[in-house]
Parts: structure tokens; C-alpha cells; sequence
């Protein structure tokens, strides 16, 4: 699989559409083609999908069409050894997780933890989370790439997300039993037996098992009052300038109830409208590859390259 092509388009694709969304449950492909010739629409478009869990669709909005058929052909192509051990790590964790009682066992080993950590730990957190947040704060100011409204939003949203973790209590007995139902339940609904089964997946099996595990991810932040939907359905996009070429889009949306901005800039390939972040990161990858073919030497062949006997006298 082209691994690094799947991680830029997903993980731009994530990051443009982290904010906002309409509330129908998907987008049909005529719609996605239309949609996706303004730029306000694709960026509509691609947050419908994700709501959804659609990643194929999400993938099929977000890229080119050359680059998506690239990720479909190398999906199981150059995938690393599985090792016994993984085989047996998996093998392991899968079989706790979709034992007939994994509920009751699961909650029954980590309890002792959960109690160790509140008396040691629970009272700290607010000191751990302004920590973090500081950490995080001081990343965004020495940001050289981030204009200054940009940086504000983004200590805004941090500042959101330290206030939701230090009221939450992750401990609390009940939630952690929800949560554990959750993982549980995906596990079973997710069917796989071994990691070998995992890795043979085809790319419209990844696609499908990845909405099963994204709808498990959304309602396990549910129970601790974060909704991912909510989030995605307070979208509310502006069209700042378009010149046909280039489009920057100023998003408001509302994260855990910070009202909050951001931005994002588009262009237009071949009539339709992507992120650029993912197609500057799509032409920077194909421009090192190119660079890496025309550096490596050609290898003469055995035949031409050997020397030839001299002639005896």
C-alpha cells in the first residue's frame, strides 16, 4: 500500500474538515461532483463524508482522481513482515476483547488501576493539563508559519480542550464500563481473527472496517461529553477570496462550546477543488521521487560491464 500518500490524504483531508458539517447522513457521488467544483462545497462535501465515516468517499473528494486510483492499486503492496510476536500481540488482545464475558473480565482487571490513579493522580490533573497546555501554547507562538490570528484560534482551541479534559474524570466507574462496552462491541463487529486476515484486507474492506472503529472512537468521546458530530454540524463556512485559481475559506464552528475560527486554503485542479496543503504535500512527494530516479545510476548490464578476455598471442 502507498502508505505515505494515505496518510498525507486522510490526515489533510481530517485536518480541513476538523471543523464543521451539514447533517445529512452522506453525500451521493453526483452530489460530491458538484459540490466539489466550489470550494466551500468540497470542503461541505468532505466534512458530510467524514461525518458519515465514509473514508472512501472522503478519499475519492479529497484527491485527484490519478492520486486516488494510486492509493487503490498499492493498497496491500509493500506492507512490512508480520513477526510471531505481532501475531500473537493481536491474536491476544482480539481474543480478550470478543471473549463471550470480555466485559465483565476487562473492567475487572484494570478497576485496581483506575482506583491507583485517582488516589495518586486525580487531584494533579489540572496541573498536568496546564503543563501540557503550556507545552502546546508555546509550540503555536514559535510557529514562524502561522499568521497571528491563526495562532489565536489555535491557543483558543487548546485552551477548550485543557478545560474539557481537567473536568472530565476518565476514571469514573460507569463511563469506563460504557467505554469498554464500546471497544468491545467494535471488536466483534469488526470480525478479524488474525492480524494476517487484518493486513489481506482490500481496500474497500479497510474502508468499511475503518467506519465500524471511527463510529466506535465518536461514541467513546460521547460518553465523556465530547461529540465529534455536534462539532462537525456547527460548521459554517465563508468564501473569502476566490480568484478561480486559489481559494481561502474562514470557517467558524463551535468546539465544545468555545465559539472558535479557522481557515482554510483551496485550489483548483482540473475543475475541481482540493485542499493545498494536500496537493503541495502530493507534488512535493512526486517531486522527491523523481529526484531519487535521476540520482540513482544506471546499472550497465552484466554482458557490456564485464571485462573481455584478452586476446591470446
Amino acid at each position: 500500500m502507498n502508505k505515505p500518500l494515505f496518510r498525507i490524504a486522510l490526515l489533510s483531508a481530517l485536518a480541513l474538515v476538523a471543523v464543521g458539517c451539514q447533517k445529512e447522513p452522506q453525500t451521493a457521488p453526483a452530489e460530491q461532483a458538484a459540490a466539489a467544483t466550489s470550494p466551500d462545497g468540497a470542503l461541505m462535501a468532505s466534512v458530510k463524508l467524514l461525518k458519515a465515516g465514509d473514508f472512501d468517499g472522503l478519499m475519492k473528494n479529497s484527491l485527484p482522481p490519478a492520486e486516488f486510483a494510486k492509493i487503490k492499486a498499492d493498497w496491500n503492496k509493500d506492507q512490512d513482515p508480520i513477526t510471531d510476536e505481532e501475531r500473537q500481540k493481536f491474536a491476544d488482545t482480539i481474543g480478550k476483547l470478543t471473549a463471550p464475558d470480555a466485559e465483565e473480565k476487562i473492567y475487572a482487571e484494570i478497576e485496581p488501576q483506575l482506583t491507583a490513579f485517582d488516589a495518586q493522580y486525580q487531584q494533579q490533573i489540572p496541573m498536568y493539563v496546564a503543563m501540557g497546555s503550556g507545552w502546546l501554547q508555546g509550540m503555536v507562538q514559535q510557529n514562524k508559519d502561522m499568521s497571528e490570528e491563526s495562532k489565536q484560534q489555535a491557543l483558543a482551541a487548546i485552551n477548550a480542550l485543557g478545560a474539557w479534559v481537567t473536568k472530565t474524570r476518565f476514571t469514573d466507574p460507569a463511563k469506563v464500563k460504557q467505554v469498554i462496552a464500546i471497544v468491545v462491541k467494535a471488536a466483534r463487529d469488526l470480525n478479524l481473527k488474525s492480524i494476517d486476515e487484518a493486513r489481506a484486507l482490500s481496500y474497500e474492506q479497510g474502508m468499511e472496517k475503518g467506519k465500524t472503529a471511527f463510529a466506535a472512537f465518536k461514541a467513546a468521546l460521547n460518553v465523556y461529553g465530547f461529540s465529534f458530530d455536534q462539532t462537525l454540524d456547527s460548521i459554517k463556512p465563508e468564501v473569502v477570496s476566490n480568484d478561480g485559481k486559489t481559494a481561502k475559506i474562514k470557517i467558524a464552528y463551535t468546539l465544545l462550546g468555545t465559539p472558535l475560527t479557522g481557515e482554510a486554503d483551496m485550489v483548483n485542479v482540473d475543475g475541481r477543488w482540493y485542499g493545498k496543503d494536500t496537493i503541495e504535500k502530493i507534488k512535493d512527494k512526486a517531486a522527491a521521487k523523481a529526484a531519487d530516479e535521476a540520482a540513482t545510476p544506471e546499472v550497465a548490464p552484466a554482458a557490456e560491464s564485464a571485462e573481455k578476455p584478452e586476446a591470446q598471442g
